[in-house]
């Protein structure tokens, strides 16, 4: 039995709901998986805690946020009226898509490549899976810039302003203090000197 057109408009606007809280909860734990792995880099919190309860708070955020991830681009698989295809959620750019949905692809696939490198990390050089894992700082943008221009797109720069910029201005902080040099950090007083 057929659908009317208003039932499919019904079932669409509440898998946009589903599709919007899990890019929203993914952002909120993109970004605080930025900041926990940097602070765990640079050393900060290890006094608290062990350096292997840091990593798993790492791994457990990561996690987390490609499980919100995979949640919101699954949800445009269950619309009625305009449904994707996998290839069109896979493939960035497929079809002349809009240049948001192409960034955050591409964002989702560098995170899966983050992982895979991850899980492989035993079977390469430390100096090539940091390379590797530097791909998360690339995904990271490209997420912010998809959340920016699917918000300005659908009309709802205020709430990306309110929540995104209060979750984004920290963690920007905190990657500025994870490139910043030694010296600098100690000229500033966050690190003591080396001896």
């Amino acid at each position: 039995m057929a659908q009317s057109a208003a039932e499919q408009g019904a079932h669409d606007a509440g898998v946009y709901e589903v599709s919007a809280l899990s890019a929203r909860l993914a952002y909120a734990m993109m970004c605080l998986t930025v900041c926990w792995g940097a602070l765990t880099s640079m050393g900060w919190v290890g006094r608290v805690t062990g350096r292997q309860a840091l990593r798993s708070g790492h791994i457990f955020l990561s996690a987390t946020t490609l499980a919100f991830i995979a949640a919101h681009s699954l949800s445009y698989l269950m619309l009625q009226a305009d449904p994707y295809t996998m290839t069109r959620l896979l493939i960035p750019f497929y079809a002349g898509g809009p240049l948001y949905t192409g960034l955050g692809i591409l964002a989702f696939e560098c995170l899966l490549v983050v992982v895979i490198a991850t899980g492989m990390r035993r079977f390469m050089s430390n100096q090539r899976w940091l390379f590797v894992h530097r791909l998360a700082y690339v995904a990271f943008v490209l997420g912010i810039l998809h959340a920016l221009l699917t918000a300005m797109a659908n009309g709802h720069v205020a709430i990306l302003w309110l929540g995104g910029i209060t979750l984004l201005i920290p963690t920007l902080a905190v990657i500025a203090v994870r490139v910043m040099p030694a010296k600098a950090l100690a000229t500033t007083g966050l690190i003591e000197d080396a001896p």
